[in-house]
């Protein structure tokens, strides 16, 4: 499958094979290769510091002022800026400039960005089935970016020196926005709807799945993000030059793995991941953890994100 957040779906040639000649398919194409794909409807203030974030003159104060007009958002950074894993110091914040300062431009504009995304995909006002894709979604993307950071936290554990560059915070926030393209599929496909056209829902799921790559690339290319949330969000190397022995794409396709031997998924039989021998120590630890243990350490991350 062309998309890491998709290994729920079933694998129906038939219908892809329709999907195809579909005029719908054709539409979503269209959209994606032109740039027209509808973004999702986030907030102001979020758009604003995505904006603030592309400019080498943004400071500090420029953000956390930013933050300042939407109150709900200024509590999650302070908040997130506390928590577990990005408090590495163990020292509360409780100002927005310390809690900007503490986790960086870029990092504030990750976490807002997959705060707002999050709380879309549970909010949105569309049609039930819409809706029932977007909440599992929702759930497939926190349990992908809980596993990336169990896998990124298991080979700094195995070996300190050689993994340090790994920071466990981008491993969850590229695994939280890695299907971020879906939302822009969903509202079409329900707009589709909306003006009488009919589609099979699962036809237009092998749609999702095949168009999510370009469509999530196209949107995080377009807010700004780096290459490594655009090589987990579509699955493929994106041209860094790169010297290090495990990217975020590594780590995303290990998680991706291991979820999918959890659940003995038969797509597992067709999904290619490629790692050293400490990867093989990884996924050998973190398959072999009992279901009580591995859903309480997938719980005890999300908990500690402050996300």
């Amino acid at each position: 499958m062309n998309h890491l957040s998709f290994y729920w779906l079933p694998d129906n040639k038939e219908a892809l094979l329709k999907s195809i000649e579909s005029e719908f398919s054709d539409l979503i194409a269209h959209s994606v290769s032109t740039g027209k794909i509808t973004l999702p409807p986030i907030s102001e203030v979020v758009l604003r510091i995505q904006s603030l974030c592309t400019k080498d003159s943004t400071e500090i104060i420029d953000i956390a002022d930013c933050l300042l007009e939407d109150p709900g958002l200024a509590a999650i950074v302070i908040r997130v800026a506390n928590s577990v894993i990005f408090n590495r110091r163990n020292i509360t914040c409780t100002d927005l400039f310390t809690a900007v300062s503490r986790l960086g431009i870029l990092r504030v504009r990750d976490i807002v960005t997959a705060q707002a995304i999050e709380q879309l995909k549970h909010t949105v006002s569309l049609s039930k089935e819409c809706n029932r894709i977007l909440v599992r979604s929702a759930a497939t993307s926190r349990e992908l970016a809980a596993t990336m950071v169990m896998v990124a936290k298991s080979f700094k554990e195995i070996q300190p020196k050689t993994y340090k560059y790994l920071e466990v915070e981008k491993a969850l926030l590229s695994g939280l926005i890695a299907d971020i393209g879906l939302f822009c599929m969903v509202n079409e496909y329900h707009q589709y709807l909306e003006n009488g056209n009919y589609l099979d829902i699962n036809i237009a799921l092998q749609i999702f799945d095949s168009q999510c790559s370009d469509s999530s690339r196209l949107v995080l290319t377009s807010w700004g993000f780096d290459l490594d949330f655009i090589s987990v969000a579509t699955n493929e190397e994106q041209g860094q030059n790169d010297d290090k022995p495990v990217n975020y794409l590594d780590i995303a396709r290990i998680a991706n793995h291991i979820l999918l031997f959890r659940r003995q998924d038969d797509a597992i039989e067709d999904h290619f991941v490629e790692f050293d021998t400490t990867g093989a120590d990884v996924l050998f630890k973190l398959s072999n953890l009992s279901e009580f243990d591995f859903n309480s350490q997938i719980s005890a991350v999300i908990n500690a994100s402050g996300l």
